[in-house]
Formats: C-alpha cells, sequence, structure tokens
C-alpha cells in the first residue's frame, strides 16, 4: 500500500545511517511515554532534501479512528529564563493524497508543557499539560513527493512565558495526522555583556511576557558612579534606554591609558580631562589629582584645585591718622602686592603707651572699632572710646585666605596717634514751643581755666555762614527764638580763653574740643536726608529696626535689585505673627559706599508710616549679608502686573489705584520728601490690589533700557517721567513729582503701555517744549485725560497739589456715574466725530496709533484696502501686542469695511 511503500522508504534510510543525535546541548532526547498510552510515535532515520540523514519521530496511524498518540521529553532545565522558545521542525503529509483513509485523518498535532522541580517523572497525566498550540503544516508532502525523495521541512516557532520552577517537559499529541517530527530546539533570548558610559553590563535573560528587565551596570576599572548607570535588557536581547553613567576618578581621563600624565591633574571626576597645573604648581607623578604648590605659595583649603597657588599679600601702604580727640580714623591704601588674590582684608592690633612710648599694653575691651577691629574688608576704620592725652599705637595687618598657611611674617605697618579732649552735649529740656535748654559736661582735663562756653548753631536748610553765636560761662543755655518744625545743626566750643570768633578761625594757641549734631524742635514731622549725618550708619540706628538673622526664613529668589537679589520669605518676632516679606540682600565683595548707599534706602523708608507707602520691617546689619526686610507686596510692580491683566479691570477700579497712589505722594510731600523716580515700575501692588509707593534708593538704576534714561551733569534722569524744569536745570520739587504723577495715570489706564512709545529722548523733550502732551488711552474718561493734563501744565505753580488730586480722585469714586461714566463717549453715538482718510499713515493717526505707521509700512500694508482684512495673528507679527491697541485697530477696520474712508474715531 502506498503506507506501507511510506514507511519502508524510511525504514531503508533508518537501516542504512549511523545513529545521530538531533538536540543540541542543552535539549535533551524525545522520550517515548510507557506503552499504555495508544498506539506510539516511532523512531526512524531518513534522508534530508541535502541526502543528508536526519532522525526522526513519526506517526501515521491515518486509517484507524480516535487516535491518541503522546511524545514526551525528558525534563528541560530553565537556567533561570522566564521565557523560553520552542522551534520544531516536521513533514506532515496530506490527506487527499491517501486514498481511502477514513475522515477522521488530520493535518494538525498539538503542543503541551508541564512545569516541575521533578527532573525524573516518569508519567504525567494527561490533564496535568498546559496547551502551547495546536501546530498546522504550511506545506504538506503527497506520494509523489516521496518518490521524487523531495521533503517539504516546516519550521514553527512558539513561546512559554512566566516561567518559575526549575524546568518544564514538553508534549506532543497526533490526533490521527500523518507527521514526521525532525528537531526541537529548546532556547531562550539574553542581552550580551556590553560596556557603554565606563559601566559595564552582564549577560542578562530577557523577562517574561515582553517585560522589561532592569540592569544596574558596574563601573569599569579607574571609574565611579556619576549618576547610577542602568539599561533595560528587551524581550528580543537588546539592550534599550542608558540612564546614568560613570566617570573616571580624579587623576584619570578616557584615553587610552586613562591616567593623568606628569604636569597635569584632574581634581573632580566630573571634570572631562586632565588639565595642565595652574600657575606656582607642579605634579611630577601620573594619576594627579591635584597640584602641588610651590615653596613659598600656598592654597587655601576653601580654594578650588584650579586656581593658582598664591601667597600672602605685602603691608598696607599710606596710611593716614586722622584725630578727633579721642576718636581716631585711619585711613590706607591696599598693599602694593596682593599675593595672587582677591580676597584681601585687615586686621588692627591697638596698644596703650605710657609717656615715654617705652611700655605698650593691649588697649583691652574699652576700646571700640567701627565697623570691626578683625575682618575688614575697606581700607578704613574708626576706633572711639579711647582715653584722652593718651598716646596709642596701631598696627594694621594685610590679610588674605593665605595667610595663615605661611609661616613668615604677615605685611603690617604701624601708626602712632595721641588723642584730645571732648565736650558731651544733651538735650536737657524743652523750655516751650520755641525754645530748648542744653546741658553739657567740662572736659576731663581742661588744660586751664574754662573762661566760657559759645553754642553755635544754624537751619539745616540754611548755609552754614547764617549762624548764630550764643555765650555762657555755665554748663547749661537756653535758646530761644527757634521755629517749630525745623531742624538745627549746632556747634559746641569749649575754650580756657574767651573766643570771640567762629570757631574754624580762632587764633592758634587755644585749645578747642567741639561736637557737632542735629537736633529738630517737636512740630509737623519732616523728612531728614540720611546724608545729614557724619555717621550714615547712626541714621540706620535712628530710624530702621535691627532684626535677627535667624528670624528670617528665605523661600524663594523674585528678582533681582541693583545691590543684590531680591527674594521673598517670612518673618517672625517674638509675640508677633509670622508675616510674609520682601528681603533685599546686599551683594557680597561689596564696597563701603555701596553699603552706606544700600542701607541709606532704610533710613529713608524707616520714616515713613502711611498705608500707600511700602513699610519697612527692619534690616540685618551684624552679620552678613546684609539685609532690608520689607513687606511683601504679592503682585510685583505695577507696569507687569497691569499688562498681565490688560482690560479686566473697571475704570472705578483703576481710579481706586491711582487714587492710593496719590494719597502716599501726598504724604511723602507733606514731609517735604521729594521721590524723584515715581513710574509705574516703582509702584507695588498687593493681593488686595492696594498700590504703594516704593524705591527710595539714593543710589539706583533707573530703567533697564539705556535709551531710558537721560544722562546729565549730576546723574541720570528718566526722562518720560520727568518734568521739563527737572531735564533741563535738575529742578527737582514736589510740583516735578505731580508731573511724573500725570505719566503714571496715563500707565494705569493704558494698561502698562510705554510712555510716548518708541519716540527716542531727544524727541520727547522736543515734543513737550512744544507742547505736545500724551493723547487719552482707549476709553479713558474725559476727566481723568484732563487731571492727566493739568498735572503736565509747563509751570510747575500751576500744576495741582497732591491734596487737590486726592480730593479729585475722591470725587470720581463716589459719583462715578456724574463724572466718569457720563464722559465715557457711545461707540455708537452717531454724533461721533468721524474723519476722512486716504491713506494708512492718515487712518493710524486719526484712530491715535500713529505709533505703528512703520510697522505696517513693513509689513506691506501700505494702502486702505490692504488693511480690510487683517487678522488678530497678523497685528502679532507687527508687534502690536497690547490686546487694547489690538482692539481699537480691528474695531476701526470693521469701520472701514462698512463706511468706507470715513473712519470714527
Amino acid at each position: 500500500s502506498p503506507q506501507m511503500r511510506f514507511i519502508l522508504s524510511w525504514l531503508i534510510m533508518f537501516l542504512s545511517l549511523k545513529y545521530t543525535h538531533i538536540f543540541p546541548p542543552p535539549c535533551n532526547p524525545l522520550t517515548p511515554p510507557p506503552p499504555s498510552l495508544s498506539l506510539q510515535w516511532e523512531e526512524i532515520s531518513v534522508m534530508d532534501e541535502r541526502n543528508t540523514p536526519m532522525r526522526t519521530y513519526q506517526v501515521c496511524n491515518v486509517m484507524e479512528a480516535s487516535q491518541n498518540n503522546w511524545l514526551r521529553t525528558r525534563h528541560i532545565a530553565r537556567d533561570g529564563a522566564q521565557r523560553v522558545y520552542i522551534e520544531i521542525k516536521f513533514t506532515l503529509r496530506d490527506c487527499n493524497s491517501l486514498p481511502g483513509v477514513p475522515g477522521t485523518c488530520k493535518e494538525t498535532f498539538n503542543m503541551f508543557y508541564y512545569e516541575s522541580n521533578n527532573a525524573n517523572l516518569w508519567f504525567i497525566k494527561e490533564s496535568q499539560y498546559i496547551k502551547i498550540d495546536t501546530i498546522a503544516a504550511d506545506e504538506s508532502f503527497t506520494q509523489v513527493d516521496v518518490g521524487d525523495r523531495v521533503m517539504k521541512l516546516n519550521t514553527e516557532v512558539r513561546d512559554i512565558s512566566n516561567l518559575s520552577k526549575k524546568g518544564f517537559y514538553l508534549a506532543f499529541q497526533d490526533l490521527g495526522a500523518c507527521i514526521a517530527l525532525v528537531s526541537v530546539r529548546v532556547f531562550y533570548k539574553k542581552c550580551p555583556l556590553t560596556v557603554l558610559n565606563l559601566a559595564q553590563f552582564p549577560d542578562t535573560v530577557t523577562g517574561g511576557d515582553s517585560a522589561l528587565v532592569e540592569v544596574r551596570g558596574l563601573c569599569v576599572n579607574a571609574s565611579e558612579e556619576f549618576e547610577a548607570p542602568r539599561m533595560y535588557c528587551s524581550a528580543d536581547g537588546g539592550w534599550l534606554v542608558p540612564i546614568g553613567r560613570c566617570v573616571c576618578k580624579p587623576g584619570y581621563e578616557e584615553h587610552k591609558d586613562f591616567s593623568c600624565r606628569p604636569g597635569s591633574y584632574k581634581a573632580s571626576a566630573t571634570d572631562a580631562y586632565c588639565t595642565k597645573c595652574p600657575p606656582h604648581s607642579s605634579s611630577h607623578l601620573e594619576r594627579a589629582s591635584e597640584c602641588v604648590c610651590e615653596n613659598g605659595f600656598h592654597r587655601a583649603e576653601t580654594d578650588p584645585r584650579s586656581m593658582a597657588c598664591t601667597r600672602p599679600p605685602s603691608a598696607p601702604e599710606n596710611t593716614i591718622s586722622t584725630v578727633n580727640e579721642t576718636c581716631v580714623t585711619l585711613e590706607w591704601s591696599p598693599p602694593r602686592d596682593t599675593g595672587g588674590r582677591g580676597d584681601i582684608t585687615y586686621s588692627l592690633r591697638c596698644r596703650k603707651c605710657s609717656g615715654d612710648d617705652i611700655k605698650c599694653a593691649p588697649c583691652g575691651s574699652g576700646v571700640h572699632f567701627v565697623p570691626r577691629q578683625f575682618g575688614l574688608s575697606v581700607a578704613m576704620v574708626m576706633v572711639t572710646d579711647l582715653q584722652p592725652h593718651s598716646n596709642y599705637s596701631f598696627t594694621i595687618e594685610s590679610l588674605n585666605g593665605v595667610s595663615d598657611l605661611s609661616p613668615t611674617p604677615r605685611g603690617a605697618v604701624m601708626v602712632n596717634v595721641t588723642t584730645s579732649q571732648t565736650v558731651s552735649v544733651v538735650l536737657k529740656e524743652r523750655r516751650s514751643k520755641d525754645s530748648i535748654t542744653l546741658a553739657w559736661q567740662g572736659p576731663d582735663r581742661p588744660n586751664g581755666a574754662i573762661v566760657e562756653y559759645e553754642v553755635i548753631y544754624y537751619e539745616k536748610n540754611q548755609r552754614e555762614q547764617n549762624y548764630t553765636v550764643l555765650k555762657t560761662r555755665s554748663n547749661v543755655m537756653t535758646v530761644d527764638g527757634l521755629k517749630p518744625g525745623t531742624t538745627y545743626v549746632s556747634l559746641f566750643v569749649s575754650s580756657s580763653h574767651p573766643v570771640s570768633t567762629y570757631p574754624l578761625l580762632a587764633p592758634q594757641g587755644l585749645f578747642f574740643s567741639y561736637l557737632c549734631f542735629v537736633f529738630k524742635l517737636p512740630g509737623s514731622k519732616t523728612y531728614i536726608h540720611p546724608h545729614t549725618y557724619e555717621d550714615p550708619n547712626q541714621a540706620v540706628r535712628d530710624f530702621a529696626k535691627e532684626i535677627d538673622a535667624s528670624s528670617i526664613r528665605i523661600e524663594r529668589v523674585i528678582g533681582a535689585g541693583e545691590f543684590g537679589e531680591v527674594c521673598s520669605g517670612r518673618l517672625r518676632l517674638q509675640g508677633k505673627r509670622e508675616i510674609y516679606v520682601a528681603i533685599k540682600s546686599l551683594k557680597a565683595g561689596y564696597s563701603d559706599k555701596q553699603r552706606r548707599d544700600f542701607l541709606s534706602e532704610a533710613s529713608i523708608m524707616g520714616q515713613f508710616d502711611h498705608p500707600n507707602i511700602i513699610r519697612l520691617e527692619g534690616v540685618v546689619t551684624r552679620c552678613k549679608p546684609v539685609m532690608i526686610i520689607t513687606e511683601f507686596m504679592e503682585n510685583g510692580s505695577l507696569d507687569t502686573f497691569l499688562k498681565k491683566h490688560d482690560g479686566q479691570f473697571t475704570v472705578i477700579q483703576l481710579v481706586g489705584m491711582l487714587r492710593g497712589i496719590a494719597s502716599g505722594m501726598k504724604y511723602l510731600s507733606d514731609m517735604s520728601y521729594v521721590h524723584r523716580d515715581l513710574a509705574a515700575r516703582n509702584i507695588l501692588v498687593n493681593s488686595n490690589l492696594v498700590c504703594k509707593v516704593s524705591d527710595f534708593g539714593l543710589s539706583r538704576v533707573l530703567e533697564d533700557d539705556p535709551e531710558a534714561a537721560y544722562t546729565t551733569r549730576g546723574g541720570k534722569i528718566p526722562i518720560r517721567w520727568t518734568s521739563p524744569e527737572a531735564i533741563a536745570y535738575r529742578k527737582f520739587t514736589s510740583a516735578s513729582d505731580v508731573w511724573s504723577y500725570g505719566i503714571v495715570m496715563w500707565e494705569v489706564v493704558s494698561y502698562g503701555e510705554r510712555p510716548y512709545w518708541e519716540m527716542s529722548n531727544q524727541d520727547v523733550i522736543k515734543a513737550i517744549d512744544e507742547g505736545y502732551r500724551l493723547p487719552a488711552p482707549m476709553d479713558c474718561p474725559v476727566v481723568l485725560h484732563q487731571l492727566m493734563l493739568d498735572c503736565w501744565e509747563k509751570g510747575r505753580s500751576e500744576r495741582p497739589k497732591f491734596g487737590q488730586i486726592v480730593t479729585t480722585l475722591d470725587k470720581l469714586i463716589r459719583n462715578p456715574n456724574v463724572y466718569i461714566l457720563s464722559c465715557l463717549p457711545s461707540r455708537e453715538d452717531p454724533t461721533t466725530p468721524e474723519f476722512s482718510v486716504s491713506t494708512v499713515e492718515e487712518w493710524l493717526e486719526a484712530i491715535k496709533m500713529g505709533q505703528y505707521k512703520e510697522n505696517f509700512s513693513s509689513a506691506g500694508y501700505v494702502t486702505l484696502d490692504s488693511v480690510l482684512y487683517i487678522t488678530i495673528s497678523e497685528l502679532v507679527k507687527m508687534d502690536v501686542t497690547l490686546a487694547g491697541h489690538q482692539k481699537k485697530i480691528l474695531s476701526s477696520v470693521q469701520s472701514l469695511q462698512t463706511q468706507g474712508t470715513h473712519v470714527q474715531v
């Protein structure tokens, strides 16, 4: 029969061939099941299409129904693999090529597996197997194929996932097909060992269910982790998603031999390459992580390894001493040789000497140094509380960061001084509204009998030559005829002989001891300029409260000022609730002048107490960094706030903001304080939309835009906000502040638009001089624009006072329907005037958008027809970004579309 012919041909080939294993390790030979399982698979050797012998297991019981033939492997160890692949190669006879076979003939077979930790199972129940798949042939063969010895081999691959036991058994079930199982290959995949970013990743078996396996890499020799190196092993055996890396250790770099060569170094693992040793240092061995300093040079512990080695500085030069009774001021020039460093500081040693200048001893704790005795960053110090008529010796040392590392003597210079005497003056009592009584003690060593005292005083705002001289033999004097609310400067003089002339012109041979101070009679509160103080630090102590730095918690940086960073944070004072504050800090490396200018703002601000003036909480001056603490204004500067909320407020809300600013300026004006830089950028807004005047610095950058300030003799002026007389003659008064307030009004109503748009400073000055004034912003009530024009009167005496401005705005707020709403022109009012225009330039001028003429021209809009269908996106491209201006232009475009060249404005 055909069946027997086919089987005999296989059998002949089997008998003529030598036995060969068909399963490479670690696969195990297939094992027939026990005889109790139906008809069995048969082991036969045949020839493939290349006449190569191959060993097969075959079954072909197609003539009998109800077949259930099983073939099972031995135990296969999974070796840690969770996902295993099975590749089978087989041949299958086409049922149609077998004549007379019943309808139960199959052209498929089933594949199963069973997980087990037992490697010696002989019998496994059929129900215990898990089915992998039903296998069908892509190509089957017929009787003719066998005769022609053409073997059509099929290859199928299946996989098993999530294996967890030591191994498994494979089984094949035939249900009535004519098949030959040629080979079974069992394998798993892994990601091969690799090195990436100086990290080695080992052979890694892939995960189950296509999951990625995370693998931690190990840094190769002479490298260390910069960020934990990781990669993911994919299901197909490829490495994916490299994360992190290793870097070469100090002294190593990435090249063929890795180590730094002599004369170079690498201090940090984060450095990419070895670099040449910095000046005055060297390395003689390979793999150096730093270079050793030459003899006489040093590197401080805090210095970076890349910094050149340095040495201590030479001595200070050009010392000058100024004696004022028992106070000595010492000044000097920096050392000629700084040692190559910029961290020069100075320290002083004080010794008091006897009359023969031989016996000297330390001065003791009674002597005070201002600002300090050690660690001075400026070349000046004032020594107070010295004994009168005594000899002192001061040694001034110059130091830097390596002075303590050097065995050589420090650079120092010695200064010898002799002190004199002083008179202490106190305000004893106020006798009446226009008089006070002063008292003082005589000098400890008068050098003779005191004949009389002189009291010399003058008004602070008057010239010093307009002084008054009063004489007395007593230690008490009453000064009459003073003006309430007026500040006076007083000079006291004591003499051993009668003095009849001004002390600065007194004849030689007389001994004078004097003390200058400022006093003010009670009355209306008046602003005191910090520059009237001989000691600016005293002004800070008088007007600003010192805050312990531990009470402040800085949270985040919100900006940068001229002197340093501006942060927000919290202030918690004993017995008070915690509040939000703004913190201005003085940047490191400041000069003494910068410190004085920085703290002068606190000296000014501390004199003000008004709900529309930024409130000073206190200062930190006794430790670094020096800080000014003010209340925190959540919405920042007014100009930026308005730009962010363009068109979102009612007219009454805007008037309320303006009223607050005017109220704060009235308070400052009443105190005789002139702001000089009133602008929306210097107004701060809190969460309740309360506006407060700020920026009281004596030295400040007026604007980020260098074109916004006009430099004249005496400093910079913000041209767009400054009155004509202040620009021309530097005549700053409350009236010039009123002019600036008018500009602020225009900024507020226009939602932060730039005054005079893109006009240059010179064009602004010329236009104002010729009578030009800013037009009313869009939707601005007539009454508000008229108030702006009043503020911009050329004659300063014709401008309103801030008190009058507050009164006017109060009327507007109380009666908005009368003063504001009735003044707004209706957009549908047929009486609204129209202008006949024929060009784009005329149209823009008519709608008061003339500042955009060049923008339209550059974009190609040169005829009225071309602008009829302009869009917001095109306006943005032309830098027309203000929402109010966009609305006004588009509204006018609609008018052009319906009315032609007659534009309603």
